[in-house]
């Protein structure tokens, strides 16, 4: 039997007999981390610590310290949901059960549950975590699988073993006393290791996410080792719903999604048209220091350049398709074959380039309705669209500036960062040379920047690999956000070319970028991040003047001017309310700063000024009050900070 070397985590090769799994891995490397191993990480895919693993093959150990144990632990809290489920539903029928980032789910069908289940459910999953079985992996033969799922019958589980399974002789289950599932798995070594579990809420969902296909139950939950992180959990999830974007959207007049214009089609109020034109402002000005040229494009093009992109192929599923005179056309789902064509309007040097475009680009993806929800995911969407044309020579220089823009927008919010390296998808376009150059060459730059990141094996655009980038807000959660993609296809489908040092024809590269990833899930992410109070530079409304009495509106006006001449969004709360209603509606609704005005500030010329964050001063100078905010503006601090 020959050696195979396999990558591990800090870079360096270990010599493996070939046919090792990670467990064996694992033991080569100690045996304490072989006794504690769950499970593994091939090539960035979690896996079973049974797994076999390749020559070449990037490897990562899964303990129960590991970052992704907890999705494990999940994993197997839905097998013990199901295994509950049969024992007090018989007549239940199992499609998948994945784990997800904030717990895991579990599809059925064969019998009408709603919430007053739940609780039935969870006890009988206590007393299976209790019994503490042993969660054992068994391989069976595709026969033996098919003749399973064949006798019970179980459609669903019969075109799990014909697609994802299709090349597999081997089929993989996990049993658990009487019960057990198909499954990939990886799981815990048994239920008893599930510390904590909640069943949160049920919901309709398509078989495949496809409405054309069955419609199933889903029931949700989440787990976790121990109560009181169960707890936390708990306390999170108040936390989230009250700073939910759809709720806090609506209150404060920034969005609205109405089923009369259609689903997944947000209309901007007055506020939140203003927080997108502070976004787009801040997107122009990174844009133009690092060299980037504006551009528009169409909302709809002839199908001919999308089938010459490689969308028709890759993408036509989810798009808008018409007719217009007997000829289609489709709403675009992306702006990247737009700015292709106008780079090829003209000729081009080795010394032109890069040449870099950047747009606010509207697009149009038709996601499944039950898919659709408040901004995170939308029919119209915005993308803070960049795509830049390089020589090869170039592209290092090029996605390190592109990640240096990023993360200046990552620290101006306080926003957390999660990179990961998404590599070649099932549908797509181009050689095995061409990918595999694309990808090392964005691996390199990740190791060169000493960024850590982790992979995500299959998830790269149809044309090309890619760098994610995920928002971690306030309350520690991930949001897909800013995207770098490398992509070799599209220049030569779209016969993009340059003329070298060498007076030959080359053919650039095309790297597509995006600061934000879309206006719509980042505003949604920033309401929620920042529980809607938004930062003096991106608050819809920036300072509401308070008069005690109608005796001081002359003084309250004549402040807005001053106030509105220096470009701040000012309003005046001049209804006969009490002074104490109105300081609590404009905490109600966020405002940065408040100016009380009564008559000894009329008649020495200052102001009290109030903060959102309850603090105020008295007897301030104006002058001192509007350098302040002029520089807080300026700077994009997150303030309120006036008063600290």
């Amino acid at each position: 039997m020959s050696d195979i070397a396999v990558v591990l985590p800090d870079g360096s090769n270990l010599t493996v007999p070939e046919g090792s799994t990670l467990e064996d891995v694992a033991y080569e490397i100690g045996p304490g981390l072989g006794r504690d191993t769950v499970a593994g990480k091939i090539e960035g895919e979690l896996v079973d610590k049974a797994a076999a693993v390749s020559d070449g093959d990037r490897i990562e150990i899964v303990t129960d310290q590991s970052d992704e144990y907890l999705d494990v632990l999940r994993h197997s809290a839905a097998h013990v949901f199901a295994q509950a489920l049969l024992r007090t539903h018989p007549d239940a029928q199992l499609t998948i059960g994945p784990w997800t980032d904030e717990g895991f789910y579990y599809d059925i069908t064969g019998v009408e549950l709603d919430e007053s289940d739940l609780s039935a459910i969870e006890t009988e999953m206590e007393s299976i975590v209790e019994e503490d079985y042993e969660i054992e992996r068994v391989i069976r033969s595709r026969e033996e699988a098919i003749e399973k799922y064949e006798s019970e019958p179980n459609p669903y589980k019969l075109d799990i073993l014909e697609t994802e399974a299709a090349d597999e002789e081997e089929i993989s289950f996990y049993v658990q006393a009487e019960f057990e599932d198909l499954c990939k798995g990886p799981h815990v070594a048994s239920t008893g290791k599930i510390g904590a579990f909640e069943l949160t809420n049920i919901s309709a969902a398509f078989w495949r996410g496809d409405e054309e296909n069955d419609t199933l139950t889903r029931v949700y939950g989440t787990a976790f080792e121990s109560e009181s992180d169960l707890e936390t959990f708990r306390a999170q999830r108040e936390e989230a719903k009250e700073r939910d974007h759809r709720k806090l959207g609506s209150e404060l007049g920034i969005f609205s999604i109405n089923e009369t214009t259609g689903p997944g089609l947000p209309l901007y109020h007055p506020h939140g048209k203003r927080i997108l034109n502070e976004l787009s402002d801040f997107a122009e000005e990174l844009n133009l220091e690092a060299g980037y040229e504006p551009v528009e494009t169409p909302h709809l093009f002839r199908t001919e350049l999308w089938k010459k992109s490689g969308h028709y192929d890759n993408y036509v599923d989810d798009m808008f398709l018409l007719d217009v005179n007997d000829e289609e056309y489709g709403l675009k789902p992306m702006n990247c074959p737009g700015h292709a064509t106008i780079f090829n309007q003209q000729s081009w040097s080795y010394r032109d380039l890069p040449v870099r475009y950047y747009e606010d680009g509207k697009v149009y993806r038709k996601e499944q309705r039950g898919e659709l929800s408040g901004l995170s995911r939308v029919w119209a969407f915005t993308i803070d669209d960049g795509h830049l044309f390089c020589r090869p020579d170039q592209i290092e220089q090029e996605i390190n500036l592109i990640i240096d823009n990023i993360m200046t927008v990552f620290e101006t919010f306080e926003l957390d960062a999660e990179v990961a390296l998404a590599t070649r998808p099932e549908k797509s376009v181009g050689s095995d040379e061409i990918w595999e150059q694309a990808e090392s060459q964005l691996e390199a730059v990740l190791e060169s920047g000493n960024i850590d990141y982790d992979l995500e094996p299959g998830d790269g655009a149809f044309y090309g690999p890619k760098i994610d980038f995920a928002f971690t807000d306030a309350l520690g959660r991930k949001w897909d956000g800013p995207t770098v993609q490398l992509d070799f296809n599209m220049p030569d489908r779209f016969e993009l070319t340059y003329t070298g040092e060498d007076n030959e024809e080359h053919q650039p590269v095309m790297i597509h970028r995006a600061l934000y990833g879309s206006y719509e899930r980042f505003l949604m992410v920033l309401i929620e991040h920042f529980n809607a109070k938004f930062p003096l530079w991106l608050a819809p409304e920036q300072i509401r003047i308070l008069p005690i009495s109608d005796d001081e509106l002359g003084y309250a006006y004549r402040l807005k001017n001053e106030l509105t001449e220096k470009e701040f969004r000012v309003d005046i709360e001049d209804r006969s309310w009490t002074l104490g209603r109105k300081i609590r509606e404009a905490q109600d609704d966020r405002v940065p700063y408040m100016l009380i005005v009564g008559s000894n500030e009329a008649e020495a010329g200052t102001i009290s000024v109030r903060d959102r964050k309850e603090q105020e001063q008295q007897d301030v100078e104006v002058e001192t009050f509007v350098q302040h905010i002029l520089s807080e503006r300026t700077e994009k601090r997150l303030g309120p900070d006036f008063l600290d």
